[in-house]
């Protein structure tokens, strides 16, 4: 049987459908869900929030950190991070509210700082009750770049690293388990599809553009994460979760359809803001009834993980994310790309160590 090299017409009609209609009708959808969203009380657990310092992740962290949770943000610049916490605490001061949150640097373009910020935290052999992987680019009309590891940006940033660090803090997740990985994902991912001997999109079959490398890895994200879901043992008590916050002004691109843009200029009112995208990851790591929802579909082998809209309510990812054949393919090419062994999941869950190929060489005595 011939590998499926793209998507049909069809597929990709509906993709964009799909994309129209939320970009119109998301402030409607969405017009029951308050904003902010209510927050359950958070007190005891603890949540790391990757590219915390801004949009989306900013609010997030913010509050979550807010509800009482213990919030590690995990950031590229820390001192940004700690002049926002130093802001948080100043306006939550006059309210006797004290913030529990702390900075970790994790520079997403380097798998090695990705390995390097999983082996501090779990060597604190605390637990870990969710992981937020929300850091992710879209480097609008941009040429295509890529990472000192030799991957794709956006690849690299939206999908291989989030997988390595969510696959290497399961030891910690184990001991916050029931725990959760949250991935903020994207309705653009409807018009993605991952060709896994062409995830660096280097081989010339499509030209390449912005677009085509962020909703690739988008894509690439729902299919690692519905393997991710589908492997995880019942007992272990990990849920994943995609949630996709809307069409949020932190990630319109200017290398869409020219319709989408120009209403994006000239009718802000459709894009929600930073806050407003928040609600579906915050609902994501707080609803008790996430990892019930998990527990069915689970139960059900539905063929991806759990899918949550920019309404708080669950939807269903794309045509192509229900393709087994391309999932299969991609979670294995992954494990591959981060230096993982195609075991490595069962080994971390039965608490056995696993080497990857990015770990930091150790300095020898002659050094």
């Amino acid at each position: 049987m011939a590998r499926k090299a793209g998507l049909g017409w069809i597929e990709w009609a509906r993709g964009w459908l799909s994309i129209i209609s939320e970009f119109l009708f998301q402030r409607i959808v969405a017009s029951h869900v308050e904003n902010p969203l209510p927050v359950p009380p958070m007190d005891g657990a603890t949540c790391v929030v990757t590219g915390a310092t801004s949009g989306i992740g900013l609010e997030i962290a913010r509050q979550l950190a807010e509800s009482g949770a213990h919030v590690v943000m995990a950031v590229r610049r820390p001192k940004l991070a700690h002049d926002l916490i130093q802001k948080w605490q100043s306006e939550k001061g006059d309210l006797g509210i004290l913030l529990n949150i702390e900075v970790m640097e994790l520079d997403l373009l380097s798998l090695e700082s990705v390995v390097k910020f999983a082996e501090a935290f779990n060597a604190r052999q605390a637990p870990l009750h969710a992981i937020i992987n929300n850091a992710g680019i879209f480097s609008i009309g941009e040429p295509q770049k890529f990472s000192k590891d030799g991957y794709e940006e956006h690849m690299q940033v939206n999908h291989l690293a989030p997988a390595l660090l969510s696959m290497l803090l399961v030891p910690s997740l184990l001991r916050g388990s029931p725990s959760r990985i949250i991935n903020v994902n994207s309705v653009m991912h409807f018009v993605g599809f991952v060709d896994s001997e062409d995830m660096n999109l280097t081989s010339g079959k499509t030209k390449y553009c912005s677009m085509l490398g962020y909703s690739n890895s988008k894509l690439a994200q729902v299919k690692f994460s519905s393997m991710l879901h589908k492997r995880i043992p019942p007992e272990a008590g990990i849920s994943v979760v995609c949630s996709s916050p809307g069409i949020v002004h932190t990630n319109v691109a200017r290398d869409l359809p020219k319709i989408i843009v120009a209403a994006y200029h000239l009718i802000p009112y459709f894009i929600f803001n930073a806050q407003e995208g928040s609600r579906s990851t915050l609902f994501a790591a707080s609803d008790p009834q996430v990892p019930e929802y998990c527990q069915v579909l689970k139960g059900d082998e539905w063929p991806t993980c759990a899918y949550l809209n920019y309404d708080c309510r669950p939807t269903d990812a794309s045509e192509e994310a229900h393709n087994l054949e391309t999932t299969q393919q991609v979670w294995d090419k992954t494990l591959e790309l981060i230096g993982l062994p195609g075991d490595a999941l069962e080994k971390l869950i039965t608490g056995e160590e696993v080497a990857c190929r990015y770990q930091p060489k150790k300095a020898s005595i002659d050094d």
